[in-house]
């Protein structure tokens, strides 16, 4: 066992007496050491029911004969940290988890771990940890709050941001926010739409490194609780069979995640965390390797913002397993890749139905015959930009209008509820980048500010930041490269005109090519707006969105 290097041998009798200050037995120590990595939390709705969770993994573990230690990671609430500094550091987080679970796991050298994550950055932060580490490792998230009621209709945390541009907008009172704003978020987990947490916690399904339903059992049902004694006792299986997280994350287990991204309507940030991911396995993803698996997806969901259903309705309709059954009746998923129940994909799956094909279209009857998400391209974004075409409204596929530029997303928002912005807009918002930011932020505010303002359907936004799963609308995001390193949407005047073909995934600016070398000879690069602490550090090392954000020291290729 990995953990007797910290526990067998006259050598680590020290280690061995710490133990014993821990309270733990000769008996106990005989046993696997199995990490518990708990992200409970009191300032994370997605997180406050985790420590029922850990009990329930804890019970699992100690019961199939290992050794439980629970230790601790990090979570930002995205929702909280949204418009202000806080989120500059929620993307960050990503690495700090993965960081510094990998430095726990290591140092305490554990036999396997038990990863329990739920909201945004958290699960991806995890998955990198798990595939530096690897040791056997089970993945089980808090799961998915329940839709709210509000009007006599479900709702849910996007609906609370419209409905602050609505009141800007003169289209809603007061009362009515407050309505809003005291029954969208009825019950602990992450929130009820097909956002990024659960976008990532339903990918970890399809990664194979969670059991049936990690994604989408909801968070307060006992469900959930038993889901969690499952997966202490399947990591205890995955350390008898030496299966590892580098045995089921491969190539072709991302290819499926990426599959079941386009088929779900994933939020975009998935294009973020799906590269930083296969980095860790030393897949290089480009992000324009999504298009060709997108043109040959269906998309079969259309859940909040991008429909009226939510995560309990896909949870009554078969979960991530029937959607990935649809797909692979139709040759779409890898069947043969490695999970933690010790069977294949294939295996898992073959027993799975849909149950309501009104939220898990047939593949015969999708939404649309391409996926959720589109890789656009051009003279605006040569690397690449990301827009989630599944929550796009059908009028603004295809647009053309004058560019409204701002520096940061603060400007942004006081000209649309100003009443600054007007139909057929491009709204740029740059020096939102990775580095520029630094870290990125997420623009719901200005996106739902645009929708609640009642101009979804005819204003689209683009920006080298990027959006929360609960952005809806024209909204493309990750433009690479970025504004801070002197990327083409630096040299964006206001009123040029700016041309949009998600059908065709493309992104023009219609500026010559040497009008646009005259001005990037003008271009002096912004000042940085922090230049203390962790986001110093970070912007030093960012690669670009298109890279999926992640850390690299100079001339580091692994």
């Amino acid at each position: 066992m990995k953990s007797d290097n910290v526990k067998v041998g006259m050598q680590q009798a020290p280690a061995r007496s710490l133990f014993h200050a821990l309270g733990f037995t000769n008996e106990e120590m005989k046993k696997p050491m199995v990490g518990i990595v708990s992200s409970f939390n009191e300032i994370v709705p997605g997180h406050m029911n985790i420590d029922k969770i850990v009990e329930a993994v804890k019970l699992g573990v100690a019961e199939a004969g290992g050794m439980p230690v629970v230790f601790p990671a990090i979570a930002v609430c995205d929702g909280i940290a949204m418009g202000h500094i806080g989120m500059k550091y929620s993307l960050v987080s990503r690495d700090l988890i993965a960081d510094s679970t990998e430095c726990m796991a290591l140092a305490h050298q554990f036999d396997a771990l038990v990863m329990i994550p739920n909201c945004d950055k958290n699960v991806p932060g995890l998955l990198m940890a798990a595939a530096r580490v690897n040791v056997p490792t089970v993945f089980v998230s808090g799961g998915p709050m329940l839709a709210g009621h509000v009007g006599g209709r479900k709702r849910s945390l996007s609906s609370m941001f419209e409905a602050v541009g609505s009141f800007a907008a003169g289209t809603m009172t007061k009362e009515e926010v407050e309505d809003f704003e005291e029954h969208v978020c009825p019950t602990c987990g992450s929130c009820s739409g097909m956002y990024t947490a659960n976008s990532m916690n339903c990918l970890t399904e399809a990664i194979g490194m969670g059991l049936k339903g990690n994604g989408t059992i909801p968070a307060v049902y006992s469900e959930r609780i038993a889901l969690a004694k499952r997966a202490g006792y399947a990591v205890m299986e995955l350390l008898k069979k030496d299966i590892r997280p580098r045995d089921i994350i491969t190539k072709e287990a991302i290819e499926n995640a990426l599959t079941v991204d386009m088929a779900l309507g994933c939020s975009t940030n998935s294009m973020l965390h799906l590269p930083a991911i296969a980095h860790e396995i030393g897949f290089d993803f480009d992000i324009s390797y999504a298009n060709p698996i997108s043109e040959k997806t269906p998309n079969l969901c259309h859940l909040a913002p991008a429909g009226a259903t939510y995560m309990e309705d896909l949870n009554e309709a078969g979960g991530v397993y029937a959607v990935m059954k649809e797909l692979s009746d139709i040759g779409l998923i890898n069947n043969d890749c490695m999970t933690v129940t010790g069977q294949t994909i294939g295996e898992n799956i073959k027993n799975s139905v849909n149950r309501n094909p009104e939220v898990i279209r047939p593949v015969d009857n999708p939404y649309t015959k391409t996926g959720g998400l589109a890789v656009l391209k051009g003279n605006l974004a040569p690397d690449g930009s990301v827009v989630k075409r599944s929550a796009v409204d059908e009028k603004m596929l295809v647009h053309e209008g004058p560019a409204r530029v701002f520096d940061c997303e603060e400007d942004a928002i006081d000209a649309i509820k100003c009443g600054k912005i007007k139909e057929g807009d491009v709204v740029v918002i740059r020096y939102e980048g990775p580095k520029g930011g630094p870290g990125m932020r997420e623009m719901l505010n200005p996106t739902s500010a645009i929708v609640g303002m009642g101009l979804g359907a005819t204003v689209a936004l683009i920006t080298d930041g990027r959006f929360s799963g609960a952005s809806r609308g024209a909204a493309i995001g990750h433009v690479s490269p970025e504004a801070a390193v002197g990327g083409p949407i630096a040299l964006v005047h206001e009123g040029d005109m700016i041309s949009i073909d998600i059908p065709n995934l493309s992104i023009e600016l219609k500026v010559s090519d040497e009008e646009l070398e005259a001005r990037r000879k003008e271009w002096k690069p912004k000042e940085p707006s922090i230049t203390t602490g962790y986001l110093k550090r970070y912007c030093a090392l960012v690669e670009s969105g298109a890279k999926g954000a992640i850390l690299k020291l100079p001339g580091d290729e692994t």
